[in-house]
């Protein structure tokens, strides 16, 4: 067989068997291996590592995409400086994501601005890096589909996909009442989830107040009994973020017109 027939043979198995980085790849790493002296094996082996790793930076990259996180962001970015109550020691342990291998729950309450939603957002990324299925919804958004889905009788089929999460992030409880309708599809989505789904949720209220916004003191204590059966509660009661910010901004013009005089 000659060369040029081997290479094409080659090159249209590799697609037909889905191998894109072994195609990508597979002349460059045969020179790297052959100015090393390195044998056959190596250079499988190799051509298998980058493979691998691409399949799985996609894979993670699919995670991200079907989550539908607002904003992306990590821990990295976080200032815990500014919310130096906050048990950073908690965090950094939930980051390694054990807790959704033990069906457990987290809750992270605090004033609006304190950065509750950039750890949730920070948790749940690295649920996607670790190989995790998770779905980001705020309160009000996840509660408004619940509805529309009861109504175009496609409920039981999302609820479906949320049980086959093994994350689902619930931002923002508290800030919008819930109908009676939506209140009891969300307390059947907890309810469901229940030592079957890790849940992560931000509210700004504290847990005698969550009636205000379920409507019912029952409907109440049994949400609350089943979140918080298995849970690590992270509280952030610091200064609002966001308007610490807005005031550096509305300084900034003065400073500099000052420092100009």
């Amino acid at each position: 067989m000659s060369e040029a027939k081997a290479t094409v043979l080659l090159q249209h198995y590799l697609k037909q068997l889905k191998l894109p980085s072994f195609l990508r790849e597979y002349e460059k790493l045969a020179a790297v291996c052959q100015q090393e002296r390195d044998d056959y094996q190596t250079y499988l082996l190799r051509l298998a590592e980058v493979e691998l790793a691409d399949r799985e930076r996609r894979a993670a990259e699919r995670r991200v995409k079907a989550a539908r996180f607002p904003v992306l962001k990590t821990l990295d970015t976080f200032d815990f400086k500014a919310q130096p109550a906050l048990n950073q020691e908690l965090v950094r342990q939930l980051l390694r994501g054990e807790y959704m291998d033990q069906r457990e729950n987290v809750l992270l309450i605090g004033n609006s601005g304190t950065g509750k939603t950039h750890l949730a957002t920070a948790l749940a990324f690295a649920a996607c890096q670790q190989g995790r299925s998770v779905r980001f919804f705020s309160a009000t958004s996840l509660v408004t589909q619940l509805l529309e889905k009861r109504q175009d009788r496609e409920l039981e089929r999302f609820q479906k996909q949320l049980e086959r999460l093994e994350l689902l992030v619930l931002d923002e409880l508290g800030y919008v009442p819930f109908s009676k309708a939506g209140a009891e599809l969300l307390f059947d989505v907890i309810g469901r989830a229940y030592e079957r789904t890790s849940l992560i949720v931000t509210t700004n209220l504290p847990f005698e107040e969550w009636t205000e916004i379920m409507g019912s003191e029952r409907l109440t204590g049994a949400l609350l009994d089943r979140l918080t059966h298995r849970v690590h509660i992270l509280e952030a009661n610091g200064p609002s973020y966001r308007l610490a910010e807005a005031k550096r901004r509305l300084k900034a013009p003065a400073g500099k017109a000052k420092a100009g005089g």
